[in-house]
Order: structure tokens, then sequence, then C-alpha cells
């Protein structure tokens, strides 16, 4: 049991090291823009693969959309 409450005690202490005295980025909350959230209402209301979301701010850019039309015969 001893064990166990000093890991839990230890890793609270190396969170809150790295929450508190490391620099980082600060973080930034509020309300959206009223272009970006229509534009995130828009795809949040069409089923996967989101198409219409792809090459927007609220879009993911590692996805690459391959049509039927291109593959090979």
């Amino acid at each position: 049991m001893l064990k166990a409450i000093s890991a839990i005690i230890s890793a609270a202490a190396i969170a809150g090291f790295i929450t508190f005295i490391l620099p980082g980025a600060p973080v930034d909350a509020g309300p959206l823009d009223k272009p970006a959230e229509a534009t995130l209402k828009a795809c949040t209301q069409q089923a996967w693969p989101y198409l219409n979301c792809v090459g927007t701010a609220v879009g993911n850019p590692k996805i690459r959309l391959v049509t039927t039309d291109r593959l090979p015969r």
C-alpha cells in the first residue's frame, strides 16, 4: 500500500512540475469567431468523412482525398 501511495504522490509531483515550472505556450480559451463557428457547424452536421471540411481552417490538413475516377484500371 505504501508503494502505491508513493507512486501516486511521485506522479502528481512530476505532473505539477511539468505543468507549473516548465515554460509552455499559453492556452487561450474563448468563443470562436463567427466564420469559424459557421464552418465548424457545417462540418459537424455532415456524415463521415466530412468532405466539406477538408481544406478549411477546422479541417485536418493530413487528410488526402482519393476519388474513384483516379484508381488504376
